[in-house]
This record gives structure tokens, C-alpha cells and sequence, in this order.
């Protein structure tokens, strides 16, 4: 079906731009003009025998959406459905407001197919790659239920605490790694630029000089001659390191051992747990069933040994086996959130004890985020501040045996 990009009149006397599936330009006035739409132009933008969604996913390529943009839509959406707006106007609504984006466009399309008779969910999953299973099996079920509003809330609510998450573990580690890239870089560049010309100078005065300058000079020497090669070496690490995580059992073993590492392994622990249980809570909450969230949850999971977990925990379910004994066969599970999960399943609430989790979790993470923080900052200054001292003291002791030879 043709794809007619058209002009409009909005409330306030705006034009504003969007896009509609029809037969014909007639057949897309007739459907504008049912939605309450005031065209001012209207055009073919695509040729018959290609769709919509095709259309729109070369824009969604052309300029990627954001989680965050989508968390916003669906919190919006969710509004306006809770004020009894229709759900075809509500996404005009929202295609309105964004203008020309590419999420404008996908909501544009998604609106006409609903519109045309097609499900909510049906609409979303032409577009995996802005919408993923999580998003379009919640909203499936929010349907089925007749509780898509609160569907399309919570949805909101997990994108937003997911990016809080991630927002925490990036601002906690931005500053060390800042420092760790300016110290490194600092000292490369006066390993290889300044200490050369300094150096020259102590080796023509043909002057005895202390072990630690010559260690200082010889360091200088293979930096300044090998750097080329130093530097196509550490991209052929990067890259072979790549290579071999690409490798499943590769990746299991990596991954079990970020789990076990002192002070790192807690932390990846914690957010990994929270991550899961925070979705499984909210898929349960929206009438899914406990197999399918199983699977669904592991698309939120990065790591390879809990995506194991839950493939074990999701086959001994369907065998009649308890979440909570399932999850207990492995060692690094918090055994606080066993006890919490086995207690929701007794008393039929699991999806708010899973949530509590996920919520006493991020706390936790904040907590070793910090420590962790704390610790790693005076490390690196003294690292740092090693390097820079030895760096001085070579320098300095010739220096110190030429004024003494002066005077």
C-alpha cells in the first residue's frame, strides 16, 4: 500500500508535518478527515507494492531513537489513554507533538495500522528495533487484559529506573577513567617528546649518571623508537580480545570471572540481579505468564552466566519446580532475594516482592558505587603520583650532581 506524507493544521493554526498508508490520495484525505485531520497538502511519498514499515525502518536506520525518547512516548501515551482519548487520536497526538522525527514517523505508521484494524502490539512489533519482544509482549498482554494504560505506565516506570541504572555505573566510573586517560597520556607524551631532549643533554656532558635516570633514559629510548608499533599491538589485543568473547564458552568464562572479582564482581552481581527481577516483576504485574517472562527477561540481561540462570530456572518451571528453588541452584544469587521470591510465591504476590528486590538492589548498588569510588580515586593518584615522581627524581638527580660539580 502507497505511503502519503501530508501536511496539516493543528489546534493553534501550526503546520506540522506526518504520514498515512492508503490506496489512493482520496482514500488517505477520507482517513485524515475521519481523525479530525485539516489537510493543507498531500503527496505520494512511496510507490504500491512496498510497505509502510519498510519506509519508516530506513528512517529509524538513517537516525537511531533513543530508549529515552521511547520512554517518554509510552509514559505519554499512557497519560492520555488513563484521560479517555482514543488510542488512534492519542498516537496522533504524540506524532503531532514530535514533528519530523523518526520517531514521529513510527508512530505515524503504527497509527494507521491501527486505525486499519490492527492490534497495538501487532503495530509495535514491525518495528523490533525501536520496540523490543519485553515492550511489545506487555503491551500484548496490557490488551488482552484490558489494562493497557497501567501496562504502558509500568513500561515507562522500568525504562526509567533501567536508565537510572546505567546513568549511576557511567557517572561513577567517568571520573576515574578520566584520570586514567590523562595520566597515561600525560606520561606517553613526555616519555616520548620531552624526556628525549633532556636526556640528550646528560648523555654529551659524558657525566656518571644514576641508575634510576638510566632507567628513566632506556624506558624513553624504547617508547620514542617502538610507539608505532606499542600502539598497533594494543589494537591487535583489543581486537583479538574481541575475537575470543565472540566465542560462547569464551564468554562464559569471562563473564564468570567478572562475577568473582574483588570489589567489581558485587557490583555486576547487584545491577545484573536488579535488572532481571525488575523486569520479571513487571512482566508477571502485567498478566504475562511466568514461562514467557522467564524468556523475555533475558534480553535485559547482559551476562552470560545469568542468561544460563534463567534458561535453567525457565526449564525447571515448566517441569513444576519453584522460581525461587531454581534460582537457588546458583551460588552468586543473593540468597535475600530467594527468600523474598519464595515468600511472594507463597503468599501469590511475587510480582511486588520481585520489584522490592530490584528496589533494595539499586540501593545497594549506589552504596558499592560509592565505596567502590572512594577506593579507586586514592589508588589511582598514587599510581600516578608514582610515575610522576620517578619521572622528577631522574630528572632532578643529574641536575643536582651538575650544581654540585659547579660549585
Amino acid at each position: 500500500m502507497p505511503l502519503f506524507s501530508y501536511v496539516h493544521m493543528d489546534g493553534r493554526g501550526r503546520q506540522t508535518s506526518g504520514t498515512v498508508d492508503a490506496g489512493s490520495s482520496e482514500e488517505a484525505r477520507r482517513k485524515l478527515r475521519d481523525q479530525g485531520v485539516r489537510v493543507v497538502q498531500i503527496e505520494e511519498t512511496q510507490a504500491r507494492g512496498h510497505s509502510g514499515s519498510e519506509s519508516v525502518s530506513k528512517t529509524v536506520w538513517g537516525s537511531r531513537i533513543k530508549s529515552k525518547e521511547v520512554s517518554e512516548v509510552t509514559r505519554q501515551l499512557s497519560i492520555l489513554l488513563l484521560a479517555g482519548i482514543p488510542l488512534v487520536e492519542s498516537l496522533g497526538v504524540l506524532v503531532e507533538q514530535l514533528g519530523d522525527s523518526a520517531l514521529s514517523g513510527v508512530l505515524a505508521a503504527i497509527r494507521d495500522r491501527v486505525n486499519g484494524g490492527s492490534a497495538l502490539a501487532e503495530a509495535f512489533s514491525e518495528y523490533p528495533k525501536v520496540f523490543p519482544r519485553v515492550f511489545v509482549s506487555m503491551v500484548r498482554a496490557g490488551e488482552s487484559t484490558g489494562s493497557l494504560e497501567q501496562v504502558l505506565s509500568r513500561l515507562a516506570d522500568m525504562s526509567d529506573k533501567r536508565a537510572r541504572l546505567t546513568h549511576q555505573i557511567r557517572s561513577a566510573l567517568t571520573y576515574p577513567v578520566f584520570m586514567a586517560v590523562v595520566g597515561c597520556s600525560v606520561v606517553l607524551f613526555v616519555m616520548s617528546y620531552v624526556l628525549p631532549s633532556m636526556t640528550k643533554l646528560f648523555t654529551e656532558m659524558n657525566m656518571s649518571l644514576p641508575w634510576i635516570t638510566t632507567l628513566l633514559i632506556n624506558i624513553s629510548a624504547f617508547v620514542e623508537r617502538w610507539i608505532g608499533w606499542l600502539l598497533i599491538g594494543l589494537v591487535c589485543l583489543v581486537a583479538g580480545l574481541r575475537m575470543w568473547l565472540a566465542r560462547p564458552e569464551a564468554r562464559l568464562l569471562w563473564d564468570r570471572m567478572m562475577l568473582r572479582l574483588p570489589g567489581v564482581g558485587p557490583v555486576l552481581i547487584d545491577v545484573t540481579v536488579a535488572r532481571f527481577t525488575r523486569t520479571l516483576g513487571v512482566l508477571l504485574g502485567s498478566g504475562v505468564s511466568i514461562v514467557e517472562s522467564l524468556e523475555l527477561s533475558e534480553a535485559v540481561v547482559n551476562n552470560t552466566v545469568m542468561i544460563k540462570v534463567i534458561q535453567q530456572t525457565r526449564e525447571a518451571v515448566s517441569r513444576g519446580q519453584n522460581v525461587s528453588w531454581a534460582l537457588a541452584q546458583e551460588a552468586f544469587f543473593p540468597p535475600v532475594a530467594i527468600h523474598m521470591i519464595a515468600a511472594g510465591e507463597k503468599s501469590g504476590g511475587m510480582e511486588e516482592g520481585l520489584l522490592r528486590i530490584a528496589d533494595s538492589l539499586e540501593n545497594q548498588v549506589d552504596a558499592k558505587l560509592a565505596v567502590l569510588t572512594s577506593l579507586l580515586e586514592p589508588v589511582m593518584i598514587i599510581v600516578l603520583g608514582t610515575i610522576v615522581g620517578f619521572i622528577v627524581l631522574a630528572v632532578l638527580l643529574p641536575v643536582f650532581d651538575i650544581n654540585k660539580a659547579v660549585m
